[in-house]
């Protein structure tokens, strides 16, 4: 019975005496040599990284740095609009008696397009006329006694007063009866008539569309952050994909008033003579609002960034340099470079993801 009272005791004493701190100086002497193993396997395992990577090399594409032009756009969407495009419309409220044109037709400036009835104007009229006739016999008559000294100044003046005064009714008749005609005021085509014979038409409300088609413009509105570097003059490529057509001109306006509402700026630009292009066709103009001559441009792709800034790669004898740039603006998947490369430079293109500096490259493809 005691020797069975004796072995748990031992057991707690021998459990007591593990739970004891080992020598902190044998401890630290045990790191201290674990350290050191792993800085010899560390050692050699960077020595046979950098003998492989000493002999792999890297397939690249370069180009060749030359001082170029630097342009960059800002493209939006506009509308192709005729430059007259006018609705003309009558001045006085009649119906309509007479229609002298057809949708589509080619009319002249001053040409009537329509009457209205005017008959009872028409009527005032030629009893005006009779009435200045009749005065206008009284009148010379009354001169050729006043040239011979007979009668008195005041009867050649009331007669020349009455000649005048019915000429002035006369001309105010006819400028009233012209307003009962509506009018092209332009060299163009008919493009809308909604009028018919017998139709009441008032003015601003009955109209006929011209349209000059022979003289296009394109309008477009630009954003108020542009409106410093967009104004009249500058370059424009403009695209009208519904018609497949292209060209470069000049911007003929720019305003100087910003929409409070949509904060943007109009724009408009005369196009040629095209018979591919229509009124309301949307078109895709492009602005030149900064170009700077004999400048570095890179490719997009070539520029690498970090976290201390933008830099490149470049070929120096078979070997990667990593160069620090600073980067411009970008447009058209180019760069222009401010700073860090020069003319003649070898710049790493295809593969620049793939190297690091001093890495081993081979060009497979070089532009000049």
């Amino acid at each position: 019975m005691k020797k069975l009272l004796y072995i748990p005791a031992f057991i707690f004493l021998a459990a007591c005496s593990n739970k004891q701190p080992k020598d902190k100086t044998a401890e630290l002497a045990d790191l201290k040599k674990q350290q050191a193993d792993l800085n010899s396997k560390i050692t050699k395992l960077q020595a046979e990284v950098g003998s492989k990577d000493s002999s792999k090399t890297t397939d690249v594409s370069t180009i060749a740095i030359k001082p170029t032009q630097f342009t960059n756009y800002v493209q939006i969407q506009g509308k192709i609009d005729a430059q007259d495009n006018v609705t003309a419309y009558p001045q006085a409220q009649a119906i309509i008696t007479g229609l002298y044109v057809k949708v589509g037709q080619h009319v002249s400036k001053g040409q009537t397009l329509a009457q209205l009835d005017n008959n009872v104007l028409l009527q005032n009229i030629a009893q005006n006329e009779a009435q200045v006739s009749l005065n206008q016999t009284l009148f010379n008559r009354q001169k050729n006694l006043w040239d011979q000294k007979i009668g008195t100044e005041v009867q050649f003046l009331q007669a020349q007063t009455t000649l005048q005064s019915s000429k002035k009714a006369l001309a105010a008749l006819k400028q009233q009866a012209s307003q009962y005609r509506i009018v092209s005021p332009i060299n163009g085509t008919v493009d809308q008539m909604d009028l018919k014979l017998g139709q009441a038409a008032s003015p601003g409300q009955t109209g006929i569309r011209v349209v000059n088609a022979d003289v296009l413009k394109v309008k477009a509105d630009v954003p108020e952050s542009y409106a410093g570097s967009v104004n009249t003059g500058n370059e424009v490529k403009i695209l009208v994909p519904d018609a497949q057509d292209s060209l470069i001109t000049k911007v003929t306006f720019a305003a100087k008033v910003i929409d409070p509402t949509s904060r943007s700026f109009g724009v408009e630009i005369k196009l040629p003579v095209r018979k591919t292009l229509r009124p309301n066709m949307t078109a895709i103009i492009q602005i030149a609002n900064y170009t700077k001559a004999n400048t570095v441009v890179v490719p997009v792709k070539a520029i690498l960034k970090s976290e201390t800034g933008d830099y490149v790669y470049l070929n120096q004898h078979g070997t990667a340099k990593k160069v620090n740039v600073k980067a411009g603006t970008t447009y058209g998947g180019n760069t222009e470079i401010l700073s860090g490369l020069k003319s003649g430079d070898q710049l790493v293109t295809e593969g620049a993801t793939e190297i690091e500096d001093g890495d081993k490259i081979k060009v497979l493809q070089s532009a000049n």
